[in-house]
C-alpha cells in the first residue's frame, strides 16, 4: 500500500492546494469566523483549516494493491510484469542514493507516481492472461466447421430464421476470438515498449541525480508512461468486455409455423 507521504505528494492534491476554490474556501472561512466575532488569528486559523479539509478530500484513497503472485500469470505476461516492478526497485535505489533536499523530494514524488504505473503493469499483465485463456476457452475449430456445415445445407436457398440466427452467433463467436487474439498481441508489444521505457526513465533518473537531467521533463516522462499504461488497461478492459459480450449472444427459437 502507498503511504501517506506517497499518497499527499500527487497531482491531485496540488491542484487541490492552489485551486481557486480551495482559496475561496479559506477565505470564506476565515471571514465567517471574524463575523461571528473570533480574533483575526483565530479565524486565520479557521481559514486554514477549510483549506486543509479540502485537501484532505482530494489525497487519494489507498486502494488495495493491484499487485499478485507472478506465479498466477502466464507467460508473457510474468515477465512483463515483474521486469517493470525490477525496473521501479532501481529507480528507487537511484533516488535513495540522493542527499536530502529538494531533488530528493521531487524524486521520491516521482518514486510515488510511479507506483500508480507499476500497479498498471500488474493489472494489465492480470488482463492479458485473462484475455489468452478466454481465447483458450473459445472453440474456434468447431465454429469453423459447425459453420462451414450450416452453409453447405443451406446452399442457395434462403436459410431459415433459425439457421440464420445460427450463422450469426457463429460468425459474432469467430470475430470476438479474433478481436481478442489481435488485443493480446497488440498489448503485448505495447506492453514491451513501456517495459523499455521504464528502463530508459532510470537511466534518466540517474542523469538527474547527479545534476545532469531536468526534473521537469522527467516529471513530464512519469506521467506520461502512467498515463499510457492506464489508457492501455483501459482499452484491454473495454475491447475484452465487449468480446466477452458476442460470446453470449445465442439464435432465438424459429418462430413456428402457421
Amino acid at each position: 500500500m502507498a503511504s501517506f507521504r506517497d499518497r499527499f505528494f500527487t497531482p491531485k492534491v496540488a491542484r487541490a492546494m492552489m485551486s481557486p476554490l480551495g482559496i475561496v474556501v479559506a477565505g470564506a472561512g476565515a471571514a465567517a469566523a471574524i463575523v461571528g466575532g473570533l480574533p483575526l488569528l483565530a479565524a486565520a486559523g479557521v481559514g486554514a483549516l477549510a483549506w486543509g479539509g479540502r485537501v484532505l478530500l482530494a489525497l487519494p484513497k489507498d486502494a488495495p494493491s493491484a499487485r499478485v503472485a507472478p506465479d498466477t500469470l502466464s507467460e508473457p505476461w510474468r515477465s512483463y510484469a515483474t521486469q517493470a516492478e525490477a525496473s521501479k526497485q532501481r529507480f528507487d535505489r537511484v533516488v535513495a542514493s540522493v542527499a536530502p533536499g529538494p531533488l530528493h523530494d521531487r524524486l521520491a514524488q516521482l518514486s510515488g507516481r510511479l507506483d500508480e504505473g507499476i500497479d498498471e503493469s500488474w493489472r494489465i499483465a492480470r488482463r492479458g492472461h485473462e484475455i489468452v485463456n478466454a481465447i483458450g476457452q473459445i472453440d474456434t475449430a468447431s465454429a469453423h466447421a459447425e459453420r462451414a456445415e450450416l452453409r453447405r445445407a443451406i446452399g442457395r436457398r434462403t436459410p431459415s430464421h433459425s439457421q440464420a440466427q445460427t450463422l450469426q452467433a457463429l460468425e459474432a463467436q469467430l470475430a470476438s476470438a479474433d478481436r481478442l487474439a489481435r488485443l493480446a498481441d497488440a498489448s503485448r508489444d505495447r506492453l514491451r515498449l513501456l517495459d523499455a521505457r521504464f528502463d530508459e526513465l532510470v537511466a534518466r533518473t540517474v542523469e538527474v541525480s547527479v545534476g545532469s537531467g531536468d526534473t521537469d521533463v522527467l516529471g513530464d516522462d512519469v506521467d506520461g508512461l502512467v498515463t499510457e499504461l492506464e489508457s492501455l488497461r483501459i482499452a484491454m478492459e473495454e475491447t475484452s468486455r465487449a468480446s466477452a459480450g458476442d460470446l453470449t449472444s445465442l439464435p432465438s427459437p424459429e418462430p413456428p409455423p402457421t
